[in-house]
C-alpha cells in the first residue's frame, strides 16, 4: 500500500493504536526502543576532545534500522514520534542521524495522550528536535558511564568480580544502609500511657491520660503511672472541663505523579513498582475498546507535574456534575503545588477522558490494568472535587488535676471521598453528647507498658518518597534504579522492606571513604538541577560533565593506590564435602550466600543453602522438604533429595495426611487468610483468621 508520511514510534502497540488514527497516507513502525548507544565494551567518551560521545548502533539493531531505512525511502516526509521526554528526544535525534534526515525541517510530533485528537493535532504542528533536550539526556549517559566504568573496575579488583556502581543507585544503596545503622544502634526507651473509659448514660467511650494540673506530662515509667493512679478516686464523679467543637476540612488529593501513583500503588494495590510501570505503558499505548477502537486511556506515565489542562479539568467537572451532583463539584479547585525538583515539562496522570469510568470499560481491560486505571481515574476526579467536611469534638476529663482527653469526629459531608475513600483513619469516632460541668463515672482504666520502635526499613514506595523528596533521580530512573540494587545482590526485599546485603555494605563503605560526592544525597540533587538547567538552555552540557569530573578523577586516582584489597572470609559450614571430604564452608555468590567446598578449584561441588520446613517428603518418605526460590523469586517447596526425588509444591505441606484421600495437606494462603486444604481433593479445614 503506498503511503506519503512514515510515523516512527518506540513500540509495536503504540505504533498499532496511533495508526488506526491516521489514513491511508500513513505509516506507522516502531524503532523498539533505542538503535545508538555507548558501547559496552568500552568506555566510549573522548576524553580529550570535550567528552565526545563515541556511539555505535546498538548490537541486533541490524534489521530494524534497514527496515527503518526502507520505510523512510519510500515517504516523502518522516515524523518522528518517540515519547515525550528527554529519552524520546535522544531516540528521535539518532533516528534523524541514521535515516539522515534534514535538520532545517520540522519532523519532531509529541503528544501527552494517544487519543485521535492528540495525534492528529501533533502531527499538524511539528517541531525541530529540541537539543537542549538531547544534551541534557546526553550528559546523563555520559555521567553515569564514568561513574560506572570508572569505580565499578575498582570494586572488581579490590572486592570481587560482576560489582557495579552508579551515580543514582549508590545514593539509594546509602539511604537503605542508613537507615540499617539506625536500626542497628537504636536504643529503646520506655513509655506508659493510661487509657481509661468513661460512661454517659448508656454510651461508653474512650479517653486518654493527657496531663497534671492542665499540662500535658510524659510517664516515662511505671513509678510516674502509679503517682497517677493514687491521686484518682475510681469510684468518685470526674468532671467534664472542656469541651471544643470544630468543623475540619480534609482537602483531596492532587492527581498523580509518576512517584505517587507508584506509592499508592504499592499501598492500595500491592503492586510492585515495576509491574506498576508496565501496566501504566500499557494503558498509555492504547487498548482495544471493542466498537470504540484502539486508543490511549491515560496521559505520558513519565510525570513530576500535578498541572492539569482546562480541557481535563471542565470534562471532570461535567463527570462530577451528572454523577454525583453539583454541589460535589469544586468551584475554584485549590491549586496543588509541585515538589521544588519538579519540571513541570508534562500533565500530571490523568485519564484521556474523564467520562471513559471504569466500569464503563472493564470486559476490556485486564484485571490489573482495570485496577490501576479505577485508581487514575477516581484520583483524578477527586483532585476536582470539594473537601470532605468533618464535624471534631475534643472532650477534656478532670478529677484532682488529672487530666484525660478523648477526640472525635464525624463525617458531615464526604466532598471528594465520594469518589477517592481513604483509609482506616476515615471511620468515625462519635463519642455522646457532653457539656462542660457534667458529671461522668469511670468504667475501667489501664495503664499499657510501651518501648519506642526503631525508624522502618525502607519499602519501594518509601524509599521512592524519599528519593524524589531530597531531589534524587527523575521519574523515569526510580524503577530500574530499585531493580539495579536488587540485581546485584546489593539489597534484598524481606517482607516487602529492603535490607542491604553483606556486599552491599562493603560496596557502600568504600564508596561513602574513597567517593563521598557520588552518594552525597545534596550534591547529587544539585547535580539533578544543573542537568535540568542543560534542558532549559541554561547551562552547557560539556560545562556540567567537565565540573564533575575534574575533582572526581582525582578521587580514582587516590582509591586506586589506597583502597585495600577486601576479603570476605567464607564461613565454616559445618559439614564435609561428601565428594572429597574436604570441609564444606559458605561463599557470597552473585545471588546470595551458597555451600562450596574449600578445596577449590579441586572440588568443585556446591551446593543451595535451603531452608528446611520440618515435614518429611510426601513422595520418597525419606528426604526433608526444603524451601526453594524459582527463577522468578518466588517460593516454592522441594524435596532435599532432588533430582533423585522431584516432589514439588507451590504450596507448603504441613506434615499431615488427608483424612478422605490420604494425600498430603498444604497451607494455601491468600490476601485475608491461611487455609489447610487437601493436595488431591476439595478436603479443607477451617480457616486461620
Amino acid at each position: 500500500m503506498a503511503y506519503k508520511y512514515l510515523v516512527i514510534v518506540e513500540s509495536p502497540a503504540k505504533a498499532k493504536t496511533i495508526e488506526k488514527y491516521l489514513g491511508r497516507n500513513y505509516k506507522v513502525v516502531a524503532s523498539l526502543g533505542h538503535i545508538r548507544d555507548l558501547p559496552k565494551s568500552r568506555m566510549g567518551i573522548d576524553f580529550e576532545n570535550d567528552y565526545e560521545p563515541d556511539y555505535i548502533t546498538i548490537r541486533g539493531k541490524g534489521p530494524v534500522i534497514k527496515d527503518l531505512k526502507k520505510h523512510a525511502k519510500k515517504a516523502e516526509k518522516v515524523f518522528l514520534a518517540a515519547d515525550p521526554d528527554r529519552e524520546g528526544e535522544a531516540i528521535a535525534y539518532h533516528l534523524s542521524f541514521i535515516l539522515k534526515l534534514d535538520n532545517a525541517e520540522k519532523n519532531r510530533v509529541v503528544f501527552n495522550e494517544i487519543t485521535k485528537d492528540a495525534v492528529r493535532n501533533a502531527l499538524k504542528n511539528p517541531r525541530h528536535i529540541n537539543e537542549d533536550l538531547v544534551h541534557s539526556q546526553q550528559a546523563r549517559r555520559v555521567l553515569d558511564r564514568i561513574v560506572g566504568y570508572q569505580i565499578s573496575p575498582l570494586l572488581w579488583k579490590k572486592v570481587k568480580r560482576g560489582l557495579s556502581a552508579g551515580r543514582v543507585q549508590s545514593v539509594a544503596l546509602k539511604i537503605i544502609c542508613d537507615r540499617e545503622e539506625e536500626i542497628k544502634n537504636f536504643d529503646p526507651e520506655e513509655y506508659w500511657s493510661i487509657e481509661a473509659q468513661f460512661k454517659k448514660e448508656k454510651k461508653i467511650f474512650e479517653a486518654n491520660f493527657y496531663g497534671l494540673n492542665n499540662k500535658k506530662t510524659k510517664l516515662p515509667d511505671n513509678e510516674a503511672v502509679q503517682e497517677v493512679m493514687k491521686k484518682l478516686d475510681q469510684s468518685g464523679d470526674f468532671d467534664v472541663t472542656k469541651v471544643i467543637k470544630k468543623e475540619r476540612k480534609r482537602n483531596p488529593y492532587a492527581p498523580f505523579t509518576t512517584s505517587s501513583l507508584q506509592q499508592e500503588a504499592a499501598g492500595k494495590l500491592n503492586f510492585r513498582t515495576r509491574k506498576t510501570m508496565m501496566v501504566a505503558q500499557q494503558l498509555y499505548e492504547g487498548i482495544s475498546l471493542g466498537k470504540g477502537g484502539t486508543t490511549g486511556l491515560i496521559t505520558y506515565m513519565r510525570t513530576d507535574s500535578t498541572r492539569l489542562s482546562e480541557t481535563a479539568k471542565q470534562e471532570a467537572n461535567e463527570v462530577i456534575v451528572s454523577e454525583y451532583g453539583s454541589e460535589y463539584a469544586a468551584t475554584d479547585p485549590k491549586k496543588q503545588k509541585n515538589i521544588e525538583s519538579a519540571q513541570d515539562a508534562h500533565e500530571a496522570i490523568r485519564p484521556t477522558s474523564a467520562m471513559r469510568k471504569p466500569d464503563d470499560i472493564k470486559q476490556n481491560l485486564s484485571k490489573d490494568q482495570f485496577k490501576l486505571y479505577q485508581l487514575i481515574w477516581s484520583r483524578f476526579i477527586a483532585s476536582q472535587m470539594k473537601p470532605a467536611i468533618y464535624d471534631t469534638v475534643r472532650v477534656d476529663i478532670e478529677q484532682n488535676g488529672v487530666l484525660f482527653r478523648a477526640n472525635g469526629s464525624q463525617i458531615k459531608f464526604k466532598g471528594y471521598q465520594m469518589v477517592y475513600a481513604e483509609s482506616k483513619k476515615d471511620k468515625d469516632n462519635i463519642l455522646p453528647d457532653l457539656t462542660e460541668g457534667d458529671k461522668i463515672k469511670l468504667e475501667s482504666i489501664e495503664p499499657n507498658q510501651h518501648f519506642t520502635q526503631p525508624p522502618a526499613r525502607y519499602s519501594e514506595a518509601t524509599l521512592i518518597k524519599t528519593l524524589e523528596e531530597n531531589g534524587v533521580g527523575r521519574p523515569s530512573t526510580y524503577a530500574p534504579t530499585l531493580e539495579t540494587i536488587q540485581r546485584r545482590y546489593y539489597v534484598t526485599l524481606q517482607s516487602k522492606r529492603f535490607e542491604p546485603t553483606e556486599i552491599g555494605t562493603i560496596v557502600n563503605t568504600i564508596i561513602e571513604e574513597f567517593f563521598p560526592n557520588i552518594v552525597d544525597v545534596h550534591f547529587t540533587a544539585d547535580m539533578e538541577k544543573d542537568l535540568d538547567a542543560v534542558e532549559e538552555g541554561k547551562k552547557e552540557w560539556i560545562d556540567v560533565i567537565d565540573q564533575f569530573y575534574q575533582p572526581f578523577k582525582e578521587e580514582v586516582t587516590i582509591a586506586e593506590k589506597e583502597l585495600e584489597e577486601v576479603e570476605i572470609e567464607d564461613e565454616p559450614a559445618g559439614f564435609d564435602c561428601e565428594k572429597c571430604g574436604s570441609p564444606m564452608v559458605i561463599k557470597m555468590g552473585r545471588y546470595g550466600k551458597f555451600y562450596a567446598c574449600s578445596n577449590f578449584p579441586d572440588c568443585r561441588n556446591t551446593k543451595a543453602i535451603v531452608k528446611k520446613i520440618g515435614v518429611t517428603c510426601p513422595t520418597c518418605k525419606k528426604g526433608e522438604v526444603v524451601e526453594r526460590k524459582s527463577k522468578k523469586n518466588r517460593i516454592f517447596y522441594g524435596c532435599e533429595n532432588y533430582p533423585e526425588c522431584e516432589f514439588t509444591s507451590w504450596d507448603k505441606p504441613i506434615g499431615r495426611d488427608c483424612p478422605k484421600c490420604d494425600h498430603y495437606l498444604v497451607e494455601k494462603k491468600t490476601k485475608k487468610q491461611t487455609q489447610v486444604v487437601c493436595s488431591n481433593c476439595d478436603y479443607k479445614e477451617e480457616p486461620q483468621q
